[in-house]
Parts: C-alpha cells; structure tokens; sequence
C-alpha cells in the first residue's frame, strides 16, 4: 500500500513530467522532485540505478537541486554512491519526501507548535 508520500512523488513527478515533456523548463524545486521520481521509479521497479541516472542524471541533478534549496537530507542522500544510495534508499524516503514538500515553492511553513 503507497504511503501519503509515495502518492504525493507519483503525483508531484506526473506534473512535472508533462511540464519537462512540453519543453519547459524546471526551478529547483521540481528538479527535486524529477530526480526524486527517477530514483524511486528505478528503485520499485527493480530499475537499475546506474541505467537511469545515464538516462535522465538524476544524481547529478537531485544533489544539485538539493544544495540550491538547501534542503540537508536531500543533499546527504544525493551526496550517497549509488551503491550505498540504492541500499539505503527506501530507509531515507520518507524524510526526504516531507523535506522536499517543506520546499515546495508556496507551501506553508512546518507546524513547529507554538512557544
């Protein structure tokens, strides 16, 4: 059964997809999410890594966007060897997803309760 966030890649990385396919061009953000997509497309479909980052440079890309947004897990993960990234991928998801969304451009602050 897909998480919440599972959902939301599949979703988020269709709209950029068709964004990308239509000849636009992409902010950070949805750079993000583009190679988030890859990686998780590669990962659930028992892809090889090393075959869709020569396809689309998802590893490249996703830390370069990750380090533009400033987004720490992303980067971390990104930053990994695909070796290490594909082993430890599914164990990172989760955060990085709910990092990525913090930076959606228009998205509402985390709740950080009051003080």
């Amino acid at each position: 059964m897909p998480t919440d966030n599972k959902s939301w890649l599949l979703q988020e990385g269709a709209r950029v997809i068709q964004k990308k396919a239509g000849g636009n061009s992409l902010d950070p953000w949805e750079s993000l999410v583009y190679a988030l997509w890859w990686a998780d497309y590669a990962m659930r479909n028992g892809e090889s890594l090393a075959a869709a980052d020569e396809n689309c440079g998802f590893h490249a890309n996703g830390l370069q966007a990750a380090k533009q947004l400033s987004l720490p897990l992303a980067r971390e993960l990104f930053a990994l060897d695909l070796d290490v990234f594909e082993r430890e991928y599914f164990e990172w998801f989760e955060a990085v997803c709910d990092e990525v969304k913090t930076a959606e451009p228009g998205a509402a602050p985390p709740d950080l309760g009051s003080r």
